[in-house]
């Protein structure tokens, strides 16, 4: 399951992908328009800065952009720095999960097609999908 710290950074990267290009996008905007208090907005923040995502700039006219295009981004970077793995059961989310029932699970392979799926779908999805743009 995505949690709310997955689901939010998406929606604070669409927001800042959404809005115009070279300019800095305040904390305090991004907390109005998604409706997310600031103090838990500023743990998500530090960690897409820490991951390279933006780029925070301090002062007047400060606030955050993107480090890249948006359509060089995919979902599914940005959900597995915030989330980690997005295995759907522990023996796949890692090798120190390796489970010795894994050579005889007659369960195994349908989850490594899921998971498989899954990371087909948020890889195969950018920013740039996501965006909505307005007609002036």
């Amino acid at each position: 399951m995505i949690s709310t710290k997955g689901r939010y950074a998406l929606r604070v990267m669409v927001d800042i992908a959404n809005q115009p290009e070279g300019r800095n996008t305040p904390l305090k905007g991004i907390a109005e328009r998604q409706e997310i208090s600031q103090k838990y907005l500023e743990i998500i923040m530090k960690e897409l800065v820490r991951g390279g995502f933006l780029k925070s700039v301090s002062g007047k006219g400060g606030g955050y952009r993107l480090t890249r295009k948006p359509e060089e981004y995919t979902v599914g970077e940005i959900l597995e720095w915030m989330e980690g793995s997005l295995a759907s059961v522990a023996c796949l989310a890692d090798e120190s999960n390796h489970c010795p029932r894994a050579p005889f699970c007659p369960t195994l392979p349908m989850w490594e097609e899921f998971d498989q799926m899954v990371h087909d779908f948020f890889y195969g999805k950018t920013l740039e999908d996501l965006i909505v743009r307005t007609v002036p």
